[in-house]
C-alpha cells in the first residue's frame, strides 16, 4: 500500500509590534494582493531556508522600515490556518514592545494605512485570520486552529 504524501504548508509570520499603551500595529492591504482593503499585522511568509525569527524580522522592516534586535522579539502564538481555498497554513505570532524608528508605510503598492488598534477589540475590517490571532492572542492562548472542519478538530 502507498503512504499518501508527507503534508506540507506554508509558514507565516507576524509581529504584534505593541506600543506603551498596549495598542499594535495594523496595516490595511491595498493593490492586487489577498485580503485587500482588510487590516493585518506586519507580516508574511518564510522564504527558502529562512527561520521563522529571520522571517518575521526581515517582514517588519520591509513592511514599516523599523528595525526590532533579535532579543527584542518574543514568541505569542502558534495557529494552524486553513483558508477558504482549503490551503493549510501555519502562522507563527511574535511580539515587540521596542524597534528601533518609526514605522511608515515602505511598501504603497502593498499598504494604504497604518492603525494603532486595541488588539482585545480588534477593528471589525481585520482579515479573518488575523482577527482569529488578535482574539487568541488576547486570550493567553498559546495554539489555536482557525478554518478548520470542527469535524477536524479545530475551530471553525
Amino acid at each position: 500500500m502507498k503512504k499518501p504524501p508527507r503534508y506540507r504548508l506554508v509558514v507565516d509570520v507576524m509581529v504584534l509590534m505593541v506600543r506603551s499603551d498596549g495598542r499594535i500595529l495594523l496595516l490595511r492591504r491595498a493593490g492586487d494582493v489577498y485580503a485587500s482593503g482588510l487590516l493585518c499585522p506586519p507580516g508574511g511568509h518564510l522564504e527558502d531556508g529562512e527561520p521563522v525569527t529571520t522571517g518575521a524580522l526581515r517582514e517588519v522592516t520591509e513592511e514599516v522600515g523599523v528595525t526590532i534586535a533579535p532579543r527584542d522579539l518574543e514568541f505569542c502564538h502558534a495557529i494552524h490556518h486553513r483558508s477558504p481555498e482549503g490551503e493549510g497554513r501555519m502562522g507563527m505570532v511574535f511580539t515587540a514592545q521596542r524597534w528601533s524608528g518609526e514605522p511608515s508605510i515602505c511598501e504603497p503598492e502593498k499598504c494604504s494605512q497604518m492603525v494603532w488598534a486595541d488588539p482585545a477589540r480588534p477593528p471589525a475590517d481585520c482579515v479573518p485570520y488575523t482577527a482569529a490571532v488578535l482574539d487568541q492572542f488576547s486570550s493567553g492562548a498559546l495554539l489555536s486552529t482557525h478554518g478548520w472542519p470542527t469535524t477536524a478538530g479545530g475551530a471553525a
